[in-house]
């Protein structure tokens, strides 16, 4: 018989509810120098110790075996064989004969939030203990009872490997000798007060089943040999505020598919993105979050896998080619990444040991009513590193060039979309914990991978967006211009004929463009939840609707700071973006599309060519308006410049021609119209001022001791360019 305290304690790991296996299971010393195996093998008949040849005994009415010996024919690790009720037989080395592998160093960083690789520890990885190999599993469950690893390999039985916790950090943890990657796994999770048993992925899987399946893939090395060293040496002297930044957005779901509607691999979605974007001259491609979700109609925005490229596209490695494809070909890759909420699919981080872990336990405080998501609880220190480890890993990992952060303002304010909320400890509305965690998301990515750029998706006017954290800003490198988009697509939607009425919404952005490094985006949220196509909202019949259109481009790509344009956008599609099917790729066999292409072509060619295009998108030194005030005729003329090279911008939003239309200039000379978005290669009347010289005469005005008399074509913009031979 055994004593009634070991009964509980047997009784415990039969019902799947011990708090310490490791105190039961595996290899014990006893009084007398004797050493006690026992294991849990529920459906075995017969077991053995195979490396001391012993018979293990059942204990009654249990499917507990154990067996009592010297422990000098028992090797440190020792193998069990067992058969099944099938008669199948199973030889394993025991997981309960290792010791604890997790060391309080990586454990001690984590409670405190500043273990930026911790995706290294938690997990899934594979290990080798005195030669032995498997894989060793970690989570962090501060409230379980009892933490085990279920999969393919166990049944999915949660009975059979309970794990070892890590009382001080609420981390279990759990050796399985030869196991192999490539199966799939979850954590089976009982907690503690209530015993309700929860089925989970890994927060910190590297890798998923395809979805509708939802397991987390036991992960493999990467095998994946990159060749893009130079991309990342030159990448840490980027000058990247003084240069050129053209961002092609892109959902891989939907930008092209194969024959049979089929998504396709990361690598055959590398050879086709890669040569288009290049030829549009795109300097960056960014994606929408790739991060695994299981909701097609999600985007990516819904994120149940931090640590791992959606397998809709393949695997981690087949994501690894993506990126190092587009170095090779001088194209930087940028990440839509989501720190912001987080869904509440059961087999989520939602309530994960049965307690508001990785939420606020307040509604008020941890749930987004509007996209019925929840929100990370940026105060508490394992939480936070969660996030900043997922960054750190995106970036180091996988190579990315950035992230693009969504929804910050979503994090900076306690009453975003809300009427009920909690102030902070000072009594405002500011969200202090999630304001410390941006600053230090951007102290430490900069930090570690000099040359990166980190957005913010910030719509509202909260202040040093992009200034150094050191002088109390929060850091990002640049900050999308939602006021000037949306102000921007206002504007032009309007029919051309009330547009004087409504001037100021065009030059307005000048007042606040430097304020801030700012990027222009013409998005995936601009095109959808029935907004329609940018080519839908320009007024006028189909000739002026794409007249609006260039004349939008050409707008952007001569305003100041950084661009991005949604795909499908630079051909001009025109319906709605539809993320279940891909781009209306047809309509490339009309001109007018075709001459949409070929006007963001030669936009982002001129910006290749022309400094005063770009150097200073963050800096007044690089802008002068020409006159901002004639709303009458609606036209905008400005100049860009470097130092003592400029170019000259006139815009014309009427289906007026203004003709003999004269604009001040700082200097004389001659003057060449270099571009013309109502050019005939673009689908336009071909009005301008092209194929001779435009002499600025010596003529004041709006100002400027010099002038020109130009023809603006109708909804149209034109760039002119001092010839070298100017005299001033």
């Amino acid at each position: 018989m055994i004593n009634k305290e070991l009964d509980s304690d047997l009784l415990k790991i039969i019902e799947a509810r011990h708090h310490d296996p490791f105190s039961v299971l595996g290899r014990h010393e006893d009084k007398d120098g004797q050493v006690i195996v026992r294991t849990f093998l529920p459906g075995a008949s017969n077991v053995r110790i195979l490396d001391a040849d012993q018979e293990m005994k059942r204990v009654e009415h249990t499917d507990i075996f154990q067996w009592k010996g010297s422990q000098d024919i028992l090797p440190q690790h020792y193998r069990i064989w067992w058969q099944d009720s099938e008669g199948l037989e199973h030889i394993y080395y025991d997981p309960y004969s290792f010791p604890s592998l997790l060391s309080e160093f990586d454990l001690g960083l984590f409670a405190e939030g500043k273990h930026w690789h911790i995706y290294r520890i938690l997990g899934a990885h594979k290990h080798k203990v005195d030669g032995i190999p498997g894989i060793i599993f970690a989570v962090w469950v501060p409230n379980a009872e009892r933490v085990s690893v279920v999969g393919d390999f166990n049944s999915w039985d949660g009975r059979r490997h309970p794990m070892r916790i890590r009382a001080d950090y609420g981390v279990w943890e759990l050796f399985i000798p030869d196991l192999a990657p490539g199966g799939a796994y979850k954590y089976e999770i009982r907690n503690r007060s209530t015993g309700m048993v929860f089925l989970k992925t890994d927060p910190y899987g590297q890798q998923f089943e395809k979805r509708p399946k939802e397991a987390t893939i036991i992960p493999d090395e990467s095998s994946h040999s990159w060749d893009d060293d130079q991309w990342l040496e030159a990448r840490k002297s980027f000058d990247w505020q003084h240069s050129k930044i053209s961002i092609y957005e892109v959902h891989l779901g939907s930008w092209q598919r194969g024959p049979e509607g089929e998504f396709l691999n990361y690598r055959e979605l590398a050879r086709r993105i890669v040569p288009y974007v290049k030829e549009l001259g795109f300097t960056h491609i960014e994606l929408l979050p790739i991060t695994e979700h299981p909701f097609d109609l999600s985007w990516g925005y819904q994120t149940t896998g931090y640590f791992a490229p959606t397998s809709r596209y393949g695997t981690p490695d087949d994501f690894r080619f993506f990126v190092d494809f587009c170095h090779q070909h001088d194209l930087g890759v940028f990440l839509d990444w989501v720190p912001a909420h987080f869904p509440k699919d059961a087999h989520g981080l939602a309530r994960f040991d049965g307690t508001p872990l990785y939420e606020h336990e307040d509604p008020r405080l941890g749930e987004h009513l509007d996209w019925s998501t929840l929100i990370f609880n940026y105060g508490r220190n394992e939480v936070k590193n969660f996030l900043l480890s997922s960054a750190v890993f995106w970036l180091e990992e996988f190579h990315l060039d950035g992230l693009r952060v969504d929804a910050v303002a979503s994090m900076l304010y306690l009453d975003y979309s809300r009427t009920d909320w909690v102030p902070n400890r000072f009594g405002g509305r500011e969200n202090l914990e999630a304001i410390e965690f941006l600053r230090e998301l951007n102290k430490v990515t900069h930090g570690q991978f000099p040359g990166i750029l980190i957005m913010a998706e910030e719509s509202t006017a909260w202040p040093q967006v992009t200034r150094p954290t050191y002088v109390g800003g929060l850091g990002f490198d640049l900050k999308w211009n939602m006021g000037w988009m949306n102000d921007t697509l206002e504007y032009m939607s309007k029919d051309p004929v009330h547009r004087k009425y409504h001037h100021g919404m065009l030059t307005f952005s000048l007042l606040y463009a430097f304020t801030e490094n700012f990027l222009l985006p013409f998005s995936h949220d601009e095109v959808v939840h029935g907004k329609g196509s940018l080519l839908s909202k320009m007024p006028g019949d189909e000739w002026q609707a794409f007249a609006n259109l260039r004349l939008l481009y050409t707008y952007m790509f001569t305003h100041p700071g950084k661009k991005l344009l949604f795909m499908g956008c630079e051909f001009g599609q025109g319906s709605e973006w539809n993320s279940s099917s891909v781009l209306d790729w047809f309509v490339l066999q009309y001109p007018l599309h075709k001459g949409i292409k070929t006007l963001v072509k030669d936009l982002n060619s001129l910006c290749d060519r022309l400094a005063p295009l770009y150097y200073f998108d963050f800096e007044w030194n690089g802008f002068e308006w020409i006159d901002s005030n004639d709303a009458e005729q609606s036209v905008l003329t400005y100049i860009r410049k470097k130092k003592d090279d400029f170019l000259v911008i006139a815009l014309n939003f009427t289906p007026v021609p203004r003709l003999n239309y004269r604009v001040g200039v700082p200097s004389g000379g001659k003057y060449q119209e270099i571009f013309n978005s109502d050019s005939a290669f673009y689908g336009g009347s071909n009005l301008g001022n092209g194929g001779m010289d435009i002499v600025a005469e010596e003529k004041e005005w709006m100002g400027r001791p010099f002038s020109l008399s130009l023809t603006i074509p109708p909804l149209a913009g034109i760039i002119l360019k001092p010839k070298k031979n100017r005299r001033s």
